[in-house]
């Protein structure tokens, strides 16, 4: 149950959170939170990651069904056990589910959060992908290595 309801947490923080962007920004309007630092900048992004490859939706909506895929197969493969990765494969499905939203309904993404010491804009869905990813590498090889000892 925890790849769900960490799933759908995220899914839901993401939603209102660019629903929250959207009724109160404009298009490439920012707000300073922390000069130099923190901005929240309404972007609305046709492509993927870094606005690579915009206008290319199709790929990025079979993308986002394929990790989607991913991790229902590897509820079903990951034993119970094993609560981080279940935890990362809910925060990674969460984040695909957002951004498959966005690019279904609105034919981009929206994104809002500007660090100024990095020169794109992304989201909460986006972290949360990024961050699950991480975590998960770091799970799979402290699992990896832990099997190497034992042999």
């Amino acid at each position: 149950m925890l790849v769900w309801f960490t799933m759908l947490g995220v899914l839901v923080i993401d939603r209102l959170l660019k629903i929250f962007i959207q009724g109160h920004f404009y298009p490439s309007e920012s707000l300073i939170v922390i000069p130099k630092v923190l901005h929240i900048t309404y972007v609305l992004n046709p492509g993927a990651a870094f606005g690579l490859m915009a206008g290319k939706t199709w790929i990025f909506v079979l993308t986002a069904i394929l990790v989607i895929i991913g991790v229902i197969f590897a509820y079903f493969k990951i034993p119970k056990t094993e609560k981080m990765l279940r935890l990362t494969l809910g925060m990674i499905g969460g984040g695909a589910l957002g951004n498959l939203y966005d690019r279904v309904v609105i034919g981009k993404v929206v994104d809002y959060l500007d660090f100024q010491i990095w020169p794109f804009v992304f989201n909460f869905a986006d972290s949360m992908i990024v961050i699950g990813v991480g975590i998960l590498l770091l799970v799979m090889y402290r699992l990896d290595h832990q099997s190497r000892r034992a042999e």
